[in-house]
């Protein structure tokens, strides 16, 4: 019997690619897009947002005990895994209760406060990769404290944003119809 290659191999092969990584790593890409929702969101609905802050610390700190449970063989070495997570996330939550307190409230607004809890959550994730010696956990620390200087960036930006669209999309919409209309001018014979 005669085996022929498949034209397709290289589709194939990249979406199990995208599909092993996204199964080996889908709770790291959770904890970014869960705390970016929740800075993006904070600044609409700031009550609602202390609660949703207080379950991301908790649900980071299981993520981090899931990730690392299996590097560890001695039921001692889980139980010592599991209480130095508890007790990190706990102090991380304390501090992120803190912001919200009435006092600091009155202080900020509500993207300040958005900003100043992830940046609390970036380093909180940041140092429990660390203790965890998990180089994953890390970089979503470090992305999510570069996000901090971004997220503060697109909102006072926005407006300036929006009008460089507007100025691309009035270029390419001037380029689709000059390229339309040379296209229908090569088309008509020159009698």
């Amino acid at each position: 019997m005669v085996d022929y290659e498949s034209d397709d191999d290289g589709p194939k092969e990249s979406r199990s690619r995208v599909r092993s990584f996204l199964i080996r790593d889908w709770p790291y890409l959770l904890m970014l897009t869960v705390a970016l929702f929740g800075a993006a969101y904070t600044s609409a609905d700031r009550p609602a947002m202390m609660l949703y802050w207080m379950v991301l610390g908790p649900l980071f700190g299981i993520i981090c005990v899931v990730a690392h449970w299996r590097d560890y063989d001695d039921p001692e070495a889980h139980w010592e895994l599991v209480r130095k997570q508890a007790l990190h996330w706990t102090a991380v939550m304390f501090t992120m209760a803190l912001v919200f307190a009435a006092n600091v409230k009155q202080m900020m607004n509500a993207d300040a406060s958005a900003l100043m809890v992830l940046a609390l959550l970036a380093l909180g994730t940041f140092t429990a990769g660390i203790q965890t010696d998990s180089w994953r956990i890390c970089l979503v620390g470090v992305v999510l404290g570069l996000s901090v200087p971004a997220v503060a960036w697109l909102e006072e930006s926005t407006l300036l944003l929006l009008l460089v669209a507007i100025v691309l999309v009035a270029f390419a919409v001037l380029l689709f119809a000059y390229y339309r209309a040379n296209t229908k001018n090569k088309a008509k014979p020159i009698i």
